[in-house]
């Protein structure tokens, strides 16, 4: 057997190895504005902001970025809320900036699996609260980003392979 051939299957072995390592992660965001704060009345703010969470299934762990500009007020407190759907207000379950201050947030820490449950279905929002608008400035509802399964990259490799294949032993 071609050497070369070898090679292209080994890395494309281990390429899949490492997808399917990180099956246990999932990915979500979140846009961050005036419109949708105050129970989805709106501020007059038009500050924005993004948050980038990773949540690891396996671990309960909950992995952020959020950042934000051109707030009205002085930053007071950022907080994951829920559970609520958008247009509904919820009880803090995370202050991330208490965890991880400064803009952007980066952070982490280990949720519970009901916390999990309503975070995956959609039920959590981003709330960042200034002195201007002490009950939230902006906000965002959180939702799930779809992402390609580990199943996918591997059909993806394995045409690879083939590829790979037919073009060696052209070659040969």
């Amino acid at each position: 057997m071609n050497t070369k051939f070898l090679k292209v299957l080994l890395v494309a072995f281990v390429f899949c190895q490492a997808s399917s390592a990180s099956a246990g992660l999932i990915y979500l965001s979140a846009s961050i504005d005036g419109s949708q704060a105050n129970a989805g009345a709106g501020t007059v703010s038009l500050a924005t902001g993004n948050a980038a969470l990773i949540y690891d299934d396996v671990s309960n762990l909950l992995s952020w970025e959020v950042d934000w500009s051109d707030l009205l007020g002085t930053l007071t407190v950022a907080h994951f809320h829920g559970p609520a759907n958008p247009g509904q207000n919820a009880g803090v379950q995370v202050n991330f900036l208490g965890i991880a201050p400064g803009n952007p947030s980066i952070g982490s820490t280990n949720i519970s699996s009901a916390q999990a449950t309503d975070l995956l279905a959609g039920l959590w929002y981003v709330n960042i609260h200034s002195t201007v608008l002490p009950g939230g400035e902006i906000r965002g509802q959180i939702g799930v980003v779809d992402v390609p399964e580990p199943s996918t990259l591997a059909i993806f490799a394995f045409g690879v392979i083939g590829l790979a294949s037919s073009r060696f032993k052209k070659q040969s």
